[in-house]
């Protein structure tokens, strides 16, 4: 049986229908919380939802896009709603965009990766922080990448967001964590989610595997260990970091 840790407790997990968002948002729910499961995809949110209630779990879907201020407002309100308060949070929703280089990137496509990966990060915050001071309290964690800390041709929005993503972690952690809010980041590496398997053949995977030293790609509930341990008591002392899940990628 899961450690019930999180019984009593609200967390809002965007990006959530699939991949790294449905691994955390399953586990959040097996350890006791009431998640609030929020994407564009309609259906995969569904489906998480069903799976959360057939195991016993809480689930309440919210389609929302993160680009949207008033989308990320409103979902909190709910989450406020579904679960008394709001004590956790997963800002995971993210787009990869055109693989072009810089110039040559498609301008819409510019807007749309600063839209989701940044604002999208940056209005979680906005409305999640003011609700977890009512609460007493929270911890945040915001997903970045690898592309955090190093860069990666035809990649310059993806790059830059999540570098981005970093910087404006560590000042919320600074800003926010002697009011009871800790807030950190987890950067995968090259994980084994639906969008990567389904779209790449196996040879492209194996290259993938080979850039990370522990011989792999990662899986979505390696990356869900982490952001849950960084969500819990059991990191208390930690906040305005950045950890990685990358099998070595970064240290070579």
């Amino acid at each position: 049986m899961a450690d019930r840790d999180f019984a009593g407790k609200t967390a809002i997990v965007t990006g959530a229908a699939s991949g790294i968002g449905a691994a955390i948002a399953a586990e959040l729910a097996a350890r006791g919380a009431t998640v609030i499961a929020s994407d564009m995809d309609a259906d995969g949110l569904d489906q998480l939802v069903a799976d959360i209630t057939a195991a016993g779990g809480t689930a309440h879907a919210r389609v929302a896009d993160v680009s949207e201020p008033a989308a990320m407002e409103a979902l909190v309100t709910f989450a406020g709603d579904k679960g008394g308060a709001l004590h956790m949070a997963v800002n995971n929703a993210g787009i990869g965009g055109p693989q072009v280089p810089i110039g040559e990137y498609p301008l819409d496509g510019w807007r749309q990766v600063m839209g989701v990966n940044l604002d999208g990060v940056f209005y979680g915050m906005r409305y999640q922080i003011p609700a977890m001071l009512a609460a007493g309290g929270g911890s945040i964690v915001n997903i970045s990448s690898i592309l955090g800390e190093v860069g990666r041709r035809a990649a310059a929005p993806y790059t830059a967001t999540k570098h981005a993503i970093n910087g404006m972690t560590k000042v919320a952690a600074l800003e926010y964590s002697s009011k009871g809010i800790r807030i950190n980041c987890v950067s995968p590496g090259f994980i084994a989610t639906p969008i990567l398997t389904k779209n790449l053949p196996q040879e492209e995977i194996d290259k993938l595997a080979a850039l990370h030293p522990i011989g792999r790609i990662g899986t979505s509930e390696e990356v869900s260990a982490l952001v849950c341990f960084l969500l819990s008591d059991r990191a208390s002392f930690i906040t305005g970091s950045v950890h990685m899940v990358d099998g070595g990628y970064i240290a070579q």
